[in-house]
């Protein structure tokens, strides 16, 4: 199991601190154990406090009145979960439950705030993070709003080349019934989608990895073009 320490230094929003500001976050940091399934917070739940993933992974997610689940992100060890009500106040404005069995570090609002105060590049970071997050609701509402979902898949697939640096294959971290929730689709039409791309050698299948065959279709399909 990951020391509270290394899950601080290996995050994004804490790395790079001095040991003296993990120490202190470390003293503040309460540890929350989720089992696959289990709820996180609620959307409309009082905003107390933020948490950290040290192991496992978290689905954050809006659900409609008809009962649809939109996911909003899938976030990871190393990131975090519902920090903005830590600034503005109020209540958390999605849900989230664990994906698989998780340990969270769960951070006080109080707490933090008192903590952060005098720590500019804490709060650099934490800026960076938001930023982060804004930018990705921005792609999000873009895709959902104005591309097709064959558009959406090239664009996540394009997305996940970039963030794992690699042009050739990606590896899938989160099911594909995650993947079509993630990106408004039903599994039915990501598997059309899908079995498109690989029709006319954009892609190839390879367990749980995805081979790019044509990065420059592929990049063209998610700007919302059509696939020549």
């Amino acid at each position: 199991m990951k020391k509270k320490r290394d899950a601080l230094a290996a995050s994004r929003l804490f790395g790079g601190l001095a040991a003296e500001d993990l120490e202190q976050l470390e003293e503040i940091a309460v540890e929350r154990h989720f089992l696959k399934g289990e709820t996180v917070f609620l959307e409309g739940d009082e905003g107390r406090g933020f948490y950290l993933v040290a192991e496992g992974a978290v689905s954050v997610y809006k659900v409609s009145a008809e009962g649809k689940e939109q996911i909003l992100h899938i976030l990871r060890e190393g990131e975090t979960v519902g920090a903005v009500p830590v600034f503005l106040g109020g209540s958390f404005p999605a849900n989230a439950r664990a994906l698989a069995k998780s340990r969270l570090l769960f951070f006080d609002r109080r707490d933090f705030i008192r903590l952060i105060g005098g720590k500019p590049n804490l709060a650099l970071n934490l800026l960076a993070v938001l930023a982060a997050r804004l930018r990705e609701f921005t792609i999000q509402v873009e895709n959902l709003a104005l591309k097709e979902i064959p558009a959406r898949l090239a664009s996540y697939l394009v997305t996940l080349a970039e963030e794992q640096d690699n042009e050739d294959v990606v590896r899938l971290t989160i099911s594909k019934a995650q993947i079509a929730g993630l990106l408004g689709a039903t599994p039915e039409s990501l598997s059309r989608a899908l079995g498109a791309m690989k029709a006319k050698g954009l892609i190839r299948e390879e367990g749980d990895a995805v081979r790019l065959l044509d990065l420059p279709r592929l990049r063209a399909l998610a700007l919302g073009g059509h696939d020549a």
